[in-house]
């Protein structure tokens, strides 16, 4: 594995948390990155930015094999109005490309809620950059964000009842 050097390991090693990276080629999909990565794609862990209002966001992190729930979030966050920030938006915000974004060294730290679901594993994400990750232990995130863990999630694919 090659390593990565972006701002966003930078920030997780200076934190002194354990971090592995992978530097791969662009994907097309979650189960190529997982792929890509050498991990399942529970293990891949999709960061999303959510506006609760103006100025007002929070970083989602949820496994790779799930899809997130609004009104699990709404409910957990205690509000009725969420919304998804466009790309630019969410640049903006944070200092990363869609595809890219980690809750890691944003440009203003976000409260980050982390679906209970990556609780107790090694997971995968992004690592700032397209085509590059690092993994680290789950708990060792949601203990450095102080991160809110919560179910907000249901599972992909025709068995989630949809």
């Amino acid at each position: 594995m090659t390593d990565v050097d972006t701002p966003a390991v930078a920030a997780a090693r200076a934190a002194g948390l354990e971090v592995t990276t992978t530097r791969h080629g662009r994907v097309a999909n979650i189960a190529e990155a997982a792929a890509a990565r050498g991990v399942e794609p529970r293990d891949l862990i999709k960061t999303l930015v959510v506006r609760r209002g103006e100025d007002d966001y929070v970083l989602v992190l949820v496994p790779g094999d799930r899809t997130f729930s609004w009104p699990k979030l709404r409910a957990v966050l205690g509000t009725n109005r969420l919304s998804m920030p466009d790309a630019a938006e969410a640049q903006r915000v944070t200092g990363y490309e869609r595809g890219t974004i980690t809750p890691f060294g944003t440009l203003t730290p976000l409260p980050v809620i982390a679906d209970a679901f990556i609780a107790g594993r090694t997971i995968s994400l992004g690592a700032g950059a397209h085509g590059a990750g690092m993994s680290l232990a789950a708990d060792d995130v949601v203990a450095h964000f102080g991160a809110t863990l919560a179910d907000i999630s249901d599972r992909d694919g025709p068995a989630a009842g949809r």
